[in-house]
């Protein structure tokens, strides 16, 4: 275990590499890493692998052939990087995802210009999670520079198709056996849940593709034909009326936050019937059809005390009901993805280590919370079937995906320190 003399000696390596940090995020806002459609993955590997080989990591770059995504023209790269001490111990793996969502509209900063202004440095990612990447990557660095005579070994992994589900990355890894128990023992992913919160875990999702069919006709004469976008409408009218108010009078005993999330809940993500849309240069009026197809997407946000099957069902019934007593009306639902809740627990040593860690640089004990969201202590659960992992990093969950995201550079500061002094309470004997 670590002396106090030793954590100060290690924070302070830590606070003097503030320019070093500053220009490591930067750098990697600088990398459009856009998902979709996949773009530069391999740049930014290329770049990590560079920085990595300076302090002695092994490297590998993995490319997830056959995922989701995958292509030629759009390669799926993940890097995996490890340091072994000069002696044996447990496997410290940070785990961050390099892929952004797409820019939107709105912002007053270049989005991957990295900008630093009072503080903050500004980009797309900056939040959600390169600033957490950075972070985990100067915490790794100061502690080889001051402890280059540890246990165990240290692991940082940058991993591709996070905000699309993770299957071209996290998942596609754990199944080749790189989060296996026996080879790594701790996780910790750098999302931007706060430096004074630690993440045990996420609600479960379930995403569908609805589609209700009608019959074509003109549209001067719609009685001839049977509209799906009405049809539609009924679902959307179920929805309302019945699934959404059963949905916010469920609640979790997982500390979700925000507030909100602690019921199930549920969004349309598009819906679309009839005729394609028009490009933005038509100038050509639309026909005259009734539509005989409607799509929506939906994006089914559950908890740890809801079975999938009862998520599903739930759904299908409602649809099952209008099949029997709306004439006409017929549907087809396609699953598009499920996740099963993740939920670490509270006494796990992760937790315990990064939690002590915490204490020491904070001065206070953190707040446990879970995420709204997924990320990809899924697949190391799941399908790493190691349960040592949590969400610890710095950013405001709020900020991820708006118009001028930004990480604050003392929140990565002070969750660098957390990351660092965490090693050396694993690594240090």
């Amino acid at each position: 275990m670590a002396s106090a003399l030793h954590n100060q000696a290690l924070t302070d390596r830590v606070l003097a590499k503030r320019d070093a940090l500053i220009s490591l995020t930067q750098d990697l806002i600088r990398i459009p890493t856009l998902n979709p459609p996949g773009e530069n993955y391999r740049d930014i590997c290329d770049y990590l692998d560079r920085r990595l080989a300076n302090y002695g990591f092994a490297t590998q770059l993995i490319r997830a052939h056959g995922t989701p995504g995958d292509s030629d023209r759009f390669p799926r790269w993940n890097i995996v990087a490890r340091c072994d001490g000069p002696h044996t111990g447990d496997c410290v793996h940070f785990n961050s995802h390099i892929d952004v969502v797409e820019v939107g509209n709105g912002w007053t900063h270049d989005p991957f210009g990295g900008v630093l202004i009072d503080g903050r440095i500004y980009g797309r990612g900056a939040c959600d999670m390169k600033g957490g990447l950075a972070a985990s990557i100067i915490a790794v660095e100061a502690f080889l520079e001051e402890h280059p005579d540890f246990h165990g070994a240290i692991e940082i992994s940058g991993t591709a198709d996070e905000e699309s589900g993770g299957y071209g990355g996290v998942a596609y890894l754990a199944g080749k056996g790189f989060f296996d128990p026996s080879r790594v023992q701790h996780v910790i992913i750098p999302e931007p849940l706060g430096h004074d919160r630690i993440c045990l875990g996420h609600r479960g999702g379930w995403w569908a593709e609805i589609e209700t069919f009608g019959e074509i006709a003109h549209g001067s004469m719609p009685f001839l034909g049977d509209c799906a976008v009405r049809h539609m409408g009924a679902v959307l009218d179920k929805f309302e009326t019945d699934l959404f108010p059963a949905m916010a009078k469920r609640h979790t005993d997982m500390p979700v936050i925000p507030d909100g999330a602690r019921h199930s809940t549920m969004n349309i993500n598009s819906i679309h019937g009839g005729q394609a849309e028009q490009t933005d240069d038509s100038t050509g009026l639309p026909a005259h059809c009734v539509p005989d197809r409607c799509r929506i997407v939906i994006d089914r946000r559950f908890l740890i005390e809801e079975p999938l099957d009862v998520v599903r069902n739930e759904v299908t019934s409602l649809l099952d009901a209008l099949k029997t007593n709306r004439p006409n009306f017929d549907y087809a639902l396609r699953e598009l993805n499920a996740v099963l809740p993740s939920m670490t627990d509270k006494n796990a040593p992760v937790v315990r280590t990064v939690s002590a860690a915490i204490a020491d640089v904070l001065g206070r004990a953190p707040d446990y919370v879970a995420s709204p969201g997924t990320y990809d202590q899924k697949h190391i659960d799941r399908i790493g079937r190691l349960k040592n992992c949590i969400a610890y990093g710095p950013g405001i969950l709020e900020l991820a995906h708006k118009p001028d995201e930004y990480i604050e550079v003392d929140d990565m500061l002070d969750s660098a320190q957390v990351m660092a002094l965490s090693l050396a309470k694993v690594l240090l004997h």
